[in-house]
């Protein structure tokens, strides 16, 4: 059994810890103001644009400008980015995404062994991926097919959309022609 001299060892250790506990929390608000501000947080003014472009709006430049200055190579390059998701050879396999090869002038959602989603599967009823339509998309896939589950977030460089989509123009036997101004 424990004697009186232990219980008073053990009750000590126990008050003398409140006790520099509490005083600890004194002292730390005497050094430290904890007072709440009026208004939480900062505002962030952020001056409104009279040129701001929507997010789903269409490119400005014309597709047969951007495709007159496009450099295939570079385009192979830029592709790079969709090969995680996507292959580009003739008869290749699906990935994440649909295979490319021809894809230029294809009806969208038209690669027969791919589970589209629904909202690309609804798209491709009345669309095709002509060269306006690719450049739409690839500027950012969210906006142009709402919806849809490509998480790419877009090429926003001309020269890059214009690279690429020469780029998949090689991707047939028979490229379509190029669009005329």
């Amino acid at each position: 059994m424990m004697d009186s001299f232990e219980f008073n060892k053990i009750a000590g250790a126990v008050l003398g810890t409140l006790v520099f506990v509490m005083g600890a929390n004194f002292l730390s608000d005497l050094i430290f103001d904890s007072g709440s501000p009026e208004v939480p947080g900062y505002v962030i003014e952020v001056a409104e644009s009279s040129d701001a472009q929507p997010a789903d709006a269409a490119p400005e430049v014309p597709i047969a400008t951007l495709l007159a200055g496009a450099d295939l190579a570079k385009g192979e390059k830029v592709a790079k980015k969709c090969a995680a998701c996507h292959t580009f050879d003739k008869g290749g396999a699906n990935k994440v995404g649909p295979h490319l090869w021809n894809i230029v002038d294809r009806k969208a959602a038209e690669v027969a062994d791919f589970k589209y989603s629904a909202a690309m599967a609804e798209f491709g009823q009345d669309h095709s991926w002509t060269f306006d339509e690719l450049n739409g998309y690839l500027t950012s896939p969210k906006a142009h097919v709402p919806g849809t589950a490509m998480g790419f977030a877009g090429l926003k460089k001309d020269q890059d959309r214009a690279d690429i989509l020469a780029y998949l123009r090689s991707l047939s036997d028979s490229p379509v022609p190029l669009p005329s101004e």
